[in-house]
């Protein structure tokens, strides 16, 4: 898939809610986001930043940066998490997920700003993940964690997640799912998009 235009992003935003009610907005990044994404990154404890990479860093370094800003590219997608504080757009979180056509399957990885955690931002925001998933066609949704980060074990468990070894690290955990998302339960604007695609399609298909 190639890169998409900024005016057809806007459409795959979805307005999600914290465990308090409070609106938390996820669209994908762009451009416009690059000194905010940059920030969020900087401002996340030494530790959310280990556990993010899998290694000490300070900053995004320029090449991922340009990347994480390079929505569709190689079926990599970015998407952040925003609030309203105090009058301001600001990223409290952000995923960034790739779809592997050739097994059917999403593989992501997240972060959430250590202010907010606690809120249920991370709960929602991998409920999204997952219908995102759904509509691009993939089966399976997982990602990989250190094991000694607790707290993203404890959230994909939650989430109904199961548990196996990385194949390739022994550090690292990996935790699956299947995608089981009813149709008539359409919960982001991905589904919904697709979902108006494939009707369209449909008739003529059949004709």
């Amino acid at each position: 898939m190639s890169t998409y235009r900024l005016e057809d992003l806007k459409q795959y935003s979805d307005t999600l809610r914290t465990r308090q009610g409070e609106a938390l907005n996820v669209r994908f990044v762009e451009p416009r986001d690059t000194d905010e994404l940059q920030h969020y990154f900087r401002s996340l404890s030494t530790r959310s930043r280990y556990n993010r990479f899998f290694g000490a860093v300070s900053e995004l370094p320029k090449g991922l940066l340009n990347e994480f800003l390079d929505v569709g590219a190689r079926e990599r997608f970015t998407v952040v998490a925003t609030m309203m504080v105090d009058g301001f757009e600001t990223i409290v979180a952000e995923a960034r997920y790739a779809f592997h056509e050739e097994n059917a399957t999403l593989e992501f990885g997240l972060s959430i700003d250590d202010r907010w955690q606690g809120h249920g931002i991370g709960t929602a925001l991998l409920r999204n993940l997952e219908c995102r998933a759904a509509a691009l066609g993939a089966e399976h949704i997982f990602g990989d964690t250190l094991r000694s980060n607790q707290t993203m074990i404890s959230l994909a468990r939650k989430s109904g997640f199961a548990f196996v070894n990385n194949p390739d690290d022994w550090k690292l955990v990996r935790f699956d799912k299947e995608i089981n998302v009813a149709p008539k339960d359409i919960p982001c604007a991905s589904w919904r998009l697709a979902a108006l695609s494939r009707r369209v399609v449909s008739p003529s298909a059949t004709a």
